[in-house]
């Protein structure tokens, strides 16, 4: 079940959720808006002739506090917003669709589990023919929270816990890397 605006509100005020800063207005009906900050990571091809699973990506580091994106380009963002999800609730990061409608396309894991921390990384692609330019503070997608039926056992300890701007992909921190390594 999501949370509605005034549980958002409470679970705020009580802490057990944590969203900082927290720009005014940004509680919706049944979602958070969270604004873009000012970390970027696009994938450096000149470093790397292939992207390989089990091996560590190149990323060309940007800060700035506005971005343009070429055409039908890919680039890794960051929310200003540090999040903080306990246990007994799970969260889902939506774009909004005044974005969508633009044709940036908020292609992120989309999934936030029990117990992570952390700013969010988003993956942005401009599917436009047009470059789009973007600002840091600007609202650009909402995060929905939705109760669990229990608090889960093991809450989230991965990779990416308590990343505090653009966190590339550590796909090749998976356990199966070295299981798949071992069986060839």
């Amino acid at each position: 079940m999501a949370l509605s605006d005034k549980t958002i509100r409470e679970y705020l005020e009580k802490e057990i959720i944590v969203i900082e800063p927290l720009a005014e207005h940004a509680i919706r009906s049944a979602s958070v808006d969270l604004t873009l900050g000012n970390h970027f990571l696009t994938v450096d091809s000149n470093a790397m002739e292939i992207i390989r699973l089990d091996s560590p990506i190149a990323y060309r580091e940007i800060t700035a506090e506005s971005i343009t994106i070429p055409p039908h380009s890919f680039i890794l963002a960051t929310t200003r917003e540090y999040i903080k999800v306990p246990p007994t609730l799970t969260a889902a990061v939506e774009g909004r669709s005044s974005i969508g409608r633009l044709g940036l396309f908020i292609q992120n894991a989309g999934w936030i589990d029990p117990g992570f921390e952390g700013n969010i990384t988003l993956e942005l692609y401009n599917a436009n023919a047009l470059p789009i330019r973007l600002d840091a503070g600007r609202r650009l997608c909402q995060v929905v929270f939705y109760h669990m039926d229990q608090e889960v056992e093991n809450p989230y300890h991965g990779k990416y816990i308590g990343q505090d701007r653009t966190t590339g992909s550590r796909i090749f921190n998976d356990p199966e890397v070295d299981e798949s390594v071992q069986s060839y």
